[in-house]
């Protein structure tokens, strides 16, 4: 089992969890519409990836 050798300082763990911190999804704007969405991901509003129209969106 293993034992520690000596104390973590409060400063040092603090560092470490930090590298850890969750920052959320990145959000970009489409460049056909203009609406938010994640990068590399085809648009839920125009159907768009890029300049290229790849889906049909159809409004319900």
């Amino acid at each position: 089992m293993a034992v520690q050798q000596r104390k973590m300082s409060k400063t040092r763990k603090r560092r470490r969890q930090a590298a850890n911190a969750y920052r959320g999804h990145p959000v970009s704007s489409c460049p056909a519409c203009g609406a938010t969405r994640q990068p590399h991901r085809v648009c839920l509003n125009c159907g768009s990836y890029g300049e290229k129209q790849v889906v049909t969106v159809t409004s319900d």
